[in-house]
C-alpha cells in the first residue's frame, strides 16, 4: 500500500467513565455501591473499589468484602438514559458524537481544538461540559479524556488518563503514537479495539509481553501466522489506527427515513417505526453483503428540535441492536429536563460506514448452528410485534442445581444471537464461566419442577438408598417409588454432592444428585437431602 492510497488517521478525542453503571444509579457515590448482572458485579463506585469490589466477583464475595454496601440490579436502559445529558452537553461544542456504549463516546478533535484553541485547551473544556451534564463535581466522579491519532491510541489515552487523574494528550503522529502505546500491556487490544482474547492468550505464551514488542514483529510473519486480525492487531500496536478492514462510505441510497403526520410525543410507537427501518435496512444492506459498523440515528419534531448521534460497534450492529440505540437514544432525549416543545415529525437511520459482512462458520458438533439463527430471528419479530419487555428469553447465569442455572430475563437486555448481552462490560465476565462443583453434566433437563415431587429408591435388598459424609452409597439403586408406582432403575449414575454455606449451622444444605432411567425410559434427577429422595427434574 503506498503512501498515497493508505487511509488517513484521524485525530480523535475519547471520553470515557468508567464503572458508568454505578454512576447512573443515581447514589451518592461516596457510598459503596456494587451494579449486579446475573449474580455478578459489573460495576461498582469508587469506595466499593477501595473496599476490594472488582468487576466479575459474585454478588456474595462483594457483600462478604464490604458488608455495607448498596447492591443494584443491573438496568442498560437506564445507564442510557442517564448517560444523555453527558451526551448533550458535550454536543454543545462538538457537531456530532459518537457513542460506542453508555459511558464511552468518541468525536473528531481537529475542528473543535482549533477554535478554542489547541488540544489542551479543548480537553479542558470537555471535562467541564462532561461534568455540567454529569450534574456532579470533579471530585466525586472519575472522567478519563484522552486526545490522540486513531480510536485506539485516543481510547488507551482515555483510560490512562483516568488512572492518573488528568487528561491524556498524545502528540501527533505515528511514531509518537507508537511509541505512547508500546507501554502497554497486551491487554488493551481487547479492552480497546476487541482483539480476541485466544489471540492475545497465544501471542503471550509466545513470549510477547506488550504492545510494544508485538509491534516490533515483521507484518508479513504476523498476516501469514495470526491472519487478518492479527494484521490488523499488529498495525493497531504500531500507532496505523485507519479505519477496520475492508469500511467504507455506504452510498446515500442506504438511508431509511420515516415522516409522520401527526406528531409523536412517546418513546414506544418509535421504536415500533425504528424496528420497520432497522429491518428494511438491515435486508438492503444484507443484499449488498454488508454490515453497518457505525450508524446513525437522527430524529426531528415539529418545532426544528434535533437529536443527531452515531452509534459505534466494530462487529456490526444487528437489527435488534439498532433499535435498542434507537430506544436509548430517543428515550433519554424525550425524557430530558424540561421535555421538548413538540412531538418527533422525521425519524431517520443513517449508515455512517458499513464493511463487508465476512458472515461465520457454523460448527458440525456444538456452538451456534442455523436453528439458533432461527430461534434469533423468531424473537426478534416477536420484540417487533409484541414489544422487548413482553418477550423473556433464557440466560445462563450459573449454578449447581437445575433450577439455579438459568433464569427468563427480558430481550430487551438480552442480545439474542449474540455474545450474551448488549452490555459491553460483561464481555470479560461472561468470556470464561466460573466452574460449579457438584454440577450436574450435560445434558440438562427438559422440565424442572418448581416443587420437587417426593420419592423413595430402593436398593435391590429392599432398603432405601443413602449416602454418607464421604459420597459413598449404601446399596445400587434397583428401584423408584414415585406416585405409589414401582419403577425398575435400569441405569443411573453419581452422586453428584454438593454442601452449601457449611459455615452457616441454619441454612446451610447438603445434598446428594442422582440421574436415574427406569424400564419404561423415563429419565429422572434426583435428590436425596437430610434422608430424604426428591425429584427435582425430568429429562424425558
Amino acid at each position: 500500500m503506498t503512501a498515497r492510497s493508505r487511509p488517513a488517521i484521524h485525530r480523535l478525542v475519547t471520553v470515557w467513565c468508567p464503572h458508568w453503571a454505578a454512576m447512573a444509579t443515581g447514589l451518592p457515590l461516596d457510598q459503596p455501591i456494587a451494579v449486579v448482572r446475573s449474580h455478578r458485579v459489573v460495576a461498582a463506585s469508587p469506595s466499593a473499589i477501595d473496599d476490594g469490589v472488582l468487576v466479575g466477583i459474585r454478588r456474595r464475595e462483594a457483600q462478604a468484602r464490604c458488608p455495607a454496601i448498596t447492591i443494584v440490579e443491573h438496568d442498560i436502559e437506564r445507564d442510557a438514559r442517564r448517560f444523555e445529558p453527558v451526551a448533550r452537553s458535550v454536543g454543545t461544542l462538538v457537531p456530532r458524537l459518537e457513542i460506542t456504549e453508555p459511558g464511552l463516546l468518541t468525536f473528531a478533535a481537529r475542528g473543535p481544538s482549533r477554535y478554542v484553541g489547541g488540544d489542551e485547551a479543548l480537553a479542558s473544556r470537555v471535562q467541564e461540559l462532561v461534568v455540567e451534564g454529569l450534574g456532579a463535581g470533579p471530585t466525586v466522579v472519575q472522567i478519563g479524556l484522552g486526545v490522540a491519532d486513531g480510536r485506539f491510541a485516543s481510547g488507551i489515552a482515555a483510560r490512562h488518563a483516568e488512572a492518573v487523574g488528568r487528561a491524556i494528550i498524545v502528540p501527533t503522529g505515528g511514531p509518537a503514537t507508537a511509541r505512547y502505546v508500546a507501554r502497554f500491556p497486551l491487554r488493551v487490544l481487547h479492552d480497546v479495539a476487541d482483539i480476541p482474547l485466544d489471540l492475545l492468550d497465544l501471542l503471550a505464551r509466545l513470549g510477547v509481553g506488550d504492545v510494544g514488542q508485538y509491534a516490533r514483529l515483521p507484518a508479513r510473519d504476523v498476516l501469514a501466522r495470526f491472519g487478518t486480525v492479527g494484521a490488523f492487531a499488529h498495525r493497531l500496536a504500531a500507532g496505523a489506527d485507519p479505519r477496520p478492514t475492508g469500511t467504507a462510505e455506504p452510498p446515500p441510497e442506504l438511508t431509511v427515513t420515516r415522516q409522520f403526520d401527526d406528531p409523536v410525543t412517546q418513546v414506544q410507537p418509535l421504536v415500533f417505526v425504528a424496528k420497520q427501518l432497522a429491518d428494511e435496512l438491515h435486508d438492503e444492506l444484507s443484499h449488498r453483503g454488508l454490515v453497518a459498523v457505525r450508524l446513525a440515528v437522527e430524529a426531528e419534531t415539529e418545532y426544528d428540535e434535533r437529536s443527531d448521534r452515531v452509534w459505534y460497534r466494530p462487529e456490526g450492529l444487528s437489527p435488534a441492536m439498532m433499535v435498542d440505540r434507537v430506544r436509548w437514544q430517543l428515550d433519554g432525549w424525550i425524557r430530558q429536563p424540561g421535555g421538548l416543545s413538540g412531538g418527533v415529525t422525521l425519524l431517520r437511520l443513517v449508515p455512517v460506514e458499513t464493511r463487508v459482512d465476512a458472515g461465520r462458520q457454523l460448527g458440525f458438533w456444538g456452538g451456534q448452528t442455523e436453528a439458533d439463527d432461527w430461534a434469533a430471528r423468531a424473537t426478534a419479530r416477536l420484540v417487533g410485534l409484541l414489544g422487548p419487555d413482553a418477550v423473556a428469553v433464557v440466560e445462563d447465569r450459573g449454578g449447581r442445581g437445575p433450577g439455579d442455572a438459568y433464569t427468563l430475563v427480558s430481550a430487551a437486555v438480552s442480545d439474542v444471537g449474540g455474545k450474551v448481552t448488549n452490555d459491553p462490560s460483561l464481555r470479560a465476565v461472561v468470556a470464561k464461566p466460573p466452574p460449579w462443583p457438584g454440577r450436574i453434566p450435560a445434558p440438562s433437563p427438559a422440565t424442572v419442577l418448581g416443587d420437587p415431587r417426593p420419592c423413595d429408591v430402593i436398593d435391590t435388598l429392599g432398603i432405601p438408598v443413602r449416602v454418607n459424609g464421604r459420597g459413598m452409597i449404601s446399596g445400587a439403586p434397583a428401584v423408584l417409588e414415585l406416585d405409589s408406582r414401582r419403577h425398575v432403575v435400569t441405569g443411573w449414575a453419581g452422586p453428584w454432592l454438593v454442601e452449601e454455606r457449611w459455615w452457616d449451622p441454619g441454612g446451610g444444605s447438603r445434598r446428594a444428585r442422582f440421574q436415574l432411567v427406569t424400564d419404561r425410559g423415563d429419565a429422572y434427577l434426583a435428590a436425596i437431602q437430610r434422608g430424604e429422595w426428591q425429584i427435582e427434574a425430568i429429562y424425558s
